[in-house]
């Protein structure tokens, strides 16, 4: 007899790859969304039901301009693949929330205590009520960005990171408000609390255990020639810095030396895949066990039920989130948003959403910000493809 289905996955059909490429090939030229320019140059897709992939598809180009922003004769053109590597932006921030979570099911952190009672810089007006958890569900009352301009010393931005003051008026833990500097401050908790950078944590705890050897900070070190030629996906042209390709986009993290909380990661749309199976799967994958089963549970759970979001970019949607994933969000997620389904968004045109009742999960990577970020919104485009599937 065949295995019973798992719950919910009844109502997801094998996907032929041209049915989801077709989708995004559409947003490869200009569209009723975005008319005056494509949303991006090229994309990945990857669905994924009850740890069985449905569809990988790869549209368009991984480079197609150069500085200026300069159109590339097609000969001179990278094509899209499935295994093409993107700077995943704020996904980053899953990343550095199971990196502090993990730290949390180790006993080293508590999440109801004061993040100044870990970080003494972590100083300034109301900062004293801000707590661990209100980082991962911004709810802290920290702006969205840092000021680490023209600081010379490391030292120095970690600092300003640190002492960066409150929204005026805000009060901690009444209203979501996005906060990349959060993130930031989470990331130095989890330095601070094991004694090592970032980037070493990101390896030996998570993406070393799990096998995602596509996956880290700052590619051009681990990268061989020959791969960053063919696989980085372009990210901005037209850039004071130049083409940035295997260079992260955010400007605050590329300050930081390319390693922050808030943004840094680079991936893969299969290893993307694989964070979302571990939250899916209460903590675990292929016996590899990263979070307990109740840490994964909170983290998946509205802590913001009922409060008010502050989002100038997006004033309808809710504040629903969870420790370091956002909830319910049709916005990106489409037909497939739901009180349960969780994932996140990155600036350059990437996404995660997993919904548990179906079993599924979705990644979309795009490199909308190649040539030139304000082009176009990509939200129709993720829920386009969120629909289709």
């Amino acid at each position: 007899m065949p295995s019973p289905r798992p719950a919910g996955s009844a109502v997801i059909k094998q996907q032929p790859p041209a049915k989801l490429a077709e989708t995004l090939r559409r947003y490869l030229a200009p569209s009723r969304e975005n008319p005056k320019h494509p949303t991006y140059a090229g994309a990945v897709a990857l669905v994924s039901v009850a740890g069985k992939v449905i569809s990988q598809v790869a549209v368009g180009d991984a480079l197609r301009y150069r500085a200026g922003p300069v159109e590339l004769p097609k000969a001179q053109r990278v094509a899209m693949r499935t295994d093409s590597i993107f700077d995943l932006a704020s996904l980053t921030k899953v990343c550095t929330s199971i990196l502090l979570l993990r730290q949390v099911d180790q006993g080293t952190v508590d999440l109801a205590a004061p993040v100044a009672s870990y970080l003494p810089g972590f100083t300034g007006a109301g900062k004293g009520a801000v707590t661990v958890q209100m980082l991962l569900t911004h709810t802290s009352g920290l702006p969205v960005g840092a000021t680490v301009t023209g600081l010379s010393s490391e030292a120095a931005r970690r600092a300003a990171v640190l002492a960066t003051p409150l929204v005026k008026g805000a009060v901690p833990g009444n209203t979501f408000r996005y906060s990349s500097v959060g993130l930031m401050v989470a990331a130095l908790l989890v330095e601070e609390v094991t004694g090592q950078r970032l980037d070493v944590v990101l390896k030996n705890d998570l993406t070393g255990p799990l096998g995602l050897r596509d996956t880290g900070f700052k590619p051009l070190t681990w990268l061989s020639k020959d791969a960053q030629a063919k696989r980085l996906a372009a990210t901005d042209a037209r850039t004071s810095r130049g083409l940035l390709r295997g260079t992260v986009h955010d400007d605050v993290a590329n300050i930081m030396g390319g390693v922050a909380g808030s943004a840094g990661v680079f991936s893969t749309a299969a290893d993307v895949a694989v964070i979302g199976e571990l939250l899916l799967n209460g903590g675990t994958y292929k016996g590899e066990r990263i979070l307990s089963a109740a840490t994964v549970k909170r983290m998946l759970t509205n802590a913001n039920k009922g409060k008010p979001a502050v989002d100038p970019e997006r004033p309808h949607r809710t504040a629903d989130h969870g420790l370091g994933v956002v909830l319910n969000q049709p916005w990106f997620m489409g037909k497939l948003a739901g009180p349960r389904t969780f994932g996140h968004t990155g600036f350059t045109g990437t996404s995660l959403v997993v919904n548990p009742d179906r079993r599924l999960v979705f990644v979309l990577l795009t490199n909308r910000a190649h040539p030139n970020w304000s082009w176009a919104d990509p939200d129709p485009a993720r829920v386009a493809a969120a629909n289709t599937i």
